[in-house]
């Protein structure tokens, strides 16, 4: 297997934040202004599928119905027990690090400025990359959004908080900070502030 060294890569802006701070809509603004964006979570959903068997192995048959990953099922798993979360972890994360490289190194080729949207940018220290961008909402914020409109019950959103690194934290680790704490007019002129400074970045 090739070295993975993120370091490499001389157009990549990593794009992160928290749960609910809304990294989609950044992309999805991003891309509508002509960004390339590559998609860990997408990514980490193709290698999950491709590990049917071992998940099988590792948690039980309960964990796949139809021959299908139950996600939710294997979420509220590994939210609630360390052990299991690391197991998958180890199991996935060398695989979603190798396919993300690759989609990057097809990227570079164009000599442009590209975003890798990675939400565990922060937890996993696993890509050395110079630049990242984080989309920003205060705790409150987040919890709210997960409660009122993506429906987690109140003590669910807490562990899922608690189970990625506190969000002030990873807002002083940022490179570019996006705040995304009200509306989407505001969001805008954020995304818009951002691009200006993406065309100031040189390889």
């Amino acid at each position: 297997m090739q070295k993975i060294d993120f370091s490499s890569l001389n157009h990549a802006i990593a794009l992160s934040g928290g749960i609910a701070t809304g990294k989609s809509s950044v992309c999805t603004l991003l891309k509508l202004l002509g960004f390339s964006i590559i998609d860990a979570d997408m990514v980490a959903k193709e290698c999950l599928n491709e590990e049917k068997l071992a998940i099988k192995e590792l948690f039980g048959d309960e964990y796949l119905i139809d021959n299908q990953i139950d996600r939710k099922k294997l979420a509220t798993l590994i939210f609630s027990d360390t052990f299991a979360k690391e197991s998958l972890e180890k199991l996935l994360h060398p695989k979603i690090r190798e396919k993300i490289f690759q989609k990057a190194k097809d990227l570079e080729k164009f000599k442009i400025n590209y975003i890798i949207d990675i939400p565990l940018f922060f937890e996993t220290n696993s890509y050395d990359i110079k630049n990242v961008i984080v989309v920003y909402a205060p705790k409150e914020i987040q919890l709210d959004r997960m409660v009122k409109r993506d429906g987690f019950k109140y003590d669910e959103a807490i562990l899922r908080l608690n189970a990625q690194l506190d969000i002030e934290d990873k807002r002083q680790k940022a490179t570019f900070l996006i705040d995304n704490s009200k509306d989407l007019k505001h969001l805008q002129k954020e995304v818009d502030r951002c691009v200006e400074w993406i065309k100031t970045i040189k390889d």
